[in-house]
Order: C-alpha cells, then structure tokens, then sequence
C-alpha cells in the first residue's frame, strides 16, 4: 500500500493497442488503486489493468512493452523518456508478488475467501460503485453526445423534435428563463417533460398547446431541471442498462444501442421522482418564476400545491415575463408548422 500512494500521481505517455490487428495509439498511462488505467488524450478511459497481472513481454529492453497476463495481443509500450512509470510498475508488481503467500493451503484459504467477497460486491457493491465512479468521470461533453444518442433512439417512440425559425427562437429565451441548456419539443410519447445526459430538457406539444401561460411550461421545464439535480439522467441510464453498460462507458466510452434503446423506452414509461415543493419554490424564486401557473397546471383546485402559490407572495410585482405574446405564440405552433 505504501508503495502504491507513492506512484499514483505519475503518469507517463505511451503507445497502446487493444489486440494483436489494432492499430497502436498515443495514450496517457497512470496509477490508480492497485490498477494501471490507460486513458485517450481526452482523458477517456480505454483500460484497466490489474497491477498484479502485468507481464512485461521484454525484460530490460526498450521500449518496454507490457501486456495483461495471458493476452499478448492487448501491449502497452513506455519509451526510454518514461523510465520513472516502468520502474514504477516493475516495484510495484514485485512488491504485490512479494507480499504473496507461498503456503498452498493458505493460498487456496485466500483465494477462496476473495473469491467470496469478489462474488459478495458484485451482488451488492460493486455495480452501485462502479456507476457512481463511472458518473463522476464522464465529462460534459461526453453527457451532451450520450443524449444525442439517446434522443436519436428516441425517434420511434417521440417522433422527430420540433423545428420552426421563429419558434426556435422562442425556445432558446424560454431555455435560458428557465435555466436550462436546451430545450426540445418532441411530438408526443413522454410524460410532460424528461431530462437527457448533457442537461436537455425533452417537452412534450401537449405541455405548449394545452396552457395559455408561458409560465406553465417554465415551471415544467424548471421543475425537470430540479429533478435532475435530484437523479443524475446519467447515473439513471447506467442502472437501466446495468453493471454491463456502466463497464463498457468506462473502457471503450461507447454504450450499446440496445443499452440507448432500453434507457429511451424508460424515460417514455417510468413515473418521474416527486420534487418537493419547498425546493421546487425555492428555485423558482431563484430564477424569478412564478409558481402558481404551474401549480394550478398540476392540480387544478391548488390544494395539493399549496406551498408553491403561497410562495409567489413574496414576488408579486417583480416578475418579468417569461416570454412575449409573440414568442408565446409561435412556440405554441412549433409542431404545427
């Protein structure tokens, strides 16, 4: 352990392939917890290799080329200009084998009860782990390509978003009123609203063309924002395709179409979390959004949302329009045109 805190800040380029017909590639090479991962020069993870299971194809020649143990084909070669990362991997990978029992029994005792405990936190701690470390490691840009994808599979069951010169216009002010990314009109087959990887806002015409209030659909959109703070579309798309998907994204950043296909038919079926309201007016007050269009949208007697019209007391008066009469109208007619 001591010998592993002291590497893993270093870091060192090289040339990786993934099997023996794959081209070789720039990547960047780093220390992680008793693993070497090997990223993209986007910092996109590309592999994981346990530490203890590194071989090294040419003792003391250079470059040095190192391989997982028992596939040849996947090799990592360091260059003379990274010495300091092979002498790491060399001690390291001694320093593991070392400390190894050389009792049979003991060893088969070990290796048992590793077994065990690797089989016990696939069950139960692994795959929330794994999706919680994938999450935090997936850039922006990353969550905004994932959605697109998303919305693509989406097609079938949404139909084609919404397009219209003026209207789109309109959308982007509503966006930024709302603080949101983006905002995308989708013909039908969602609930009101749905949140992407990336920050995109998916709203259904229903939402448009059913409420004579810009406010109503601000508050749609507003309140969908909140919900993603509350589950990470990301985290949700990981645990609907499983521990399978969250893998994949972390070594190839790639996920499946089934994994895309199975996430969008989700987002169309499942019952959104219930935001609640004290935060729901609370962030409405940040953004300056009245609640009470939107309360009454939900619950047309206002009873069950109470606490959002009671809040718009403390912002009579100093509310500036969500949208123009213009704008409003002709975002209405974005599906129609």
């Amino acid at each position: 352990m001591t010998a592993l805190n002291k590497y893993q800040r270093l870091e060192a380029s090289g040339l990786w392939r993934a099997d023996a017909d794959a081209q070789r590639r720039e990547v960047i090479a780093s220390i992680g917890d008793a693993t070497l991962v090997i990223s993209d020069m986007q910092d996109r993870p590309l592999a994981h290799w346990s530490i203890a299971a590194i071989e090294r194809a040419n003792p003391g020649k250079t470059p040095a080329v190192f391989h997982p143990y028992g596939d040849t084909g996947e090799t990592l070669e360091l260059g003379e200009g990274e010495a300091e990362m092979v002498g790491a991997i060399e001690k390291l990978r001694k320093a593991i084998h070392k400390s190894e029992p050389r009792s049979g029994r003991v060893r088969v005792l070990i290796m048992m009860s590793s077994v065990a405990a690797v089989a016990a936190g696939a069950v139960f701690w692994l795959p929330d782990a794994l999706r919680a470390h994938v999450t935090s490691v997936v850039p922006q840009i990353n969550r905004v390509v994932i959605g697109q994808d998303v919305l693509s599979q989406m097609g079938s069951i949404t139909g084609s978003p919404c397009h219209e010169e003026v209207a789109d216009a309109a959308l982007e002010r509503l966006a930024s009123r709302a603080g949101v990314r983006e905002i995308i009109v989708v013909p039908g087959g969602i609930r009101d609203t749905a949140g992407l990887p990336g920050g995109a806002i998916l709203v259904s015409r229903t939402i448009l063309e059913d409420h004579e209030d810009p406010a109503v659909v601000a508050g749609y959109v507003a309140a969908e924002a909140l919900r993603i703070q509350m589950r990470d579309p990301l985290a949700h798309l990981l645990e609907t395709g499983g521990i399978s998907a969250s893998f994949r994204l972390l070594t190839t950043g790639q996920l499946t179409e089934d994994t895309l296909i199975g996430y969008a038919e989700a987002l169309a079926t499942e019952t959104a979390p219930v935001v609640p309201h004290a935060d729901l007016a609370e962030h409405f007050a940040g953004l300056e959004l009245p609640g009470t269009p939107y309360a009454y949208a939900i619950d047309i007697s206002g009873e069950t949302t109470i606490d959002l019209i009671e809040a718009d007391t403390t912002l009579l008066g100093n509310i500036p329009p969500v949208l123009s009469d213009g704008e409003w109208v002709a975002l209405q007619e974005i599906c129609t045109n």
